[in-house]
């Protein structure tokens, strides 16, 4: 079987173990069910996710000139904390960014590898935790903004990581934590005008992955110098795909670029 299209990150559904789908155009592939398969990755090209010209991908999927310009590539995206739509500021497209920054967050304590603070849209949990590798993760402020749990992030983030270790995480090294006194000791952080928001009475998700080998070394493919890849798929974690031979690959990583996969 072959398949191309343009790299998208990976559709999932919270079963158990965790569903994967890479999903093209006209087609899609059930990850899960290529474990133990030989998969042959080619390059073909790029193509811009916004413009969807053929253009250099320059971040996050998108061509220079959409980075720069369009509202789905705004700083607020990545830095919750400088949303604006709350007071009718306008970044680049205010009618899309009050779409966006005025709807329930979810800011949450996740174990990858480990205890760290995140942000999500109330409507992307648990697909948020699952993009992270996350084995178990705990919702602990819902704000109706995005701003505010930005704020909050920003305030907890001098007391907890907010990033992954994506070595470790694949590798399955995990910090054995209880996320429930970490919420406990970071509750006294939140900002005064988020404490009204906190969640006292929830409980872990606890979320399983399909990896039936965990790599040791794991080594990053890129593409875009290799061009070509072939290897035996033996997990999926994250928004990564685990070969035998310790190569991962970052899907979203690399979004935009269009490939040919032969099974």
């Amino acid at each position: 079987m072959v398949y191309t299209g343009v790299l998208t990150k990976m559709q999932t559904e919270f079963l158990e173990p965790i569903q994967y789908y890479l999903v093209f155009e006209n087609d899609f592939i059930h990850m899960n069910q290529l474990l133990s398969k030989i998969l042959n990755i080619n390059l073909v090209g790029e193509q811009c996710l916004s413009c969807g010209l053929n253009k250099p991908i320059y971040r996050q999927g998108f061509c220079r000139d959409c980075f720069f310009d369009k509202p789905i590539a705004g700083d607020w995206i990545m830095r919750p904390e400088l949303s604006t739509a709350h007071l009718g500021k306008e970044d680049r497209d205010l009618e899309y960014e009050k779409s966006v920054q005025l709807q329930p967050h979810i800011v949450y304590l996740a174990n990858s590898s480990n205890v760290k603070v995140g942000v999500t849209r109330k409507s992307q949990v648990p697909t948020r935790w699952i993009d992270q590798g996350a084995h178990e993760a705990l919702e602990i402020v819902e704000v109706p903004n995005r701003y505010l749990a930005g704020i909050t992030e920003v305030a907890l983030k001098d007391h907890v990581a907010d990033k992954t270790n994506w070595r470790k995480m694949l590798k399955n090294d995990i910090e054995d934590v209880d996320l429930l006194e970490w919420r406990s000791n970071l509750q006294s952080y939140i900002p005064e005008e988020v404490k009204a928001y906190f969640i006292e009475n929830n409980s872990e998700t606890c979320l399983n992955f399909p990896v039936q080998q965990y790599p040791e070394k794991p080594i990053s493919l890129n593409l875009k110098k290799r061009e070509s890849y072939s290897g035996k798929l033996v997990g999926i974690k994250g928004q990564y795909l685990i070969f035998e031979d310790n190569t991962v690959f970052n899907v979203r990583a690399n979004e935009g670029l269009v490939v040919e996969i032969k099974i």
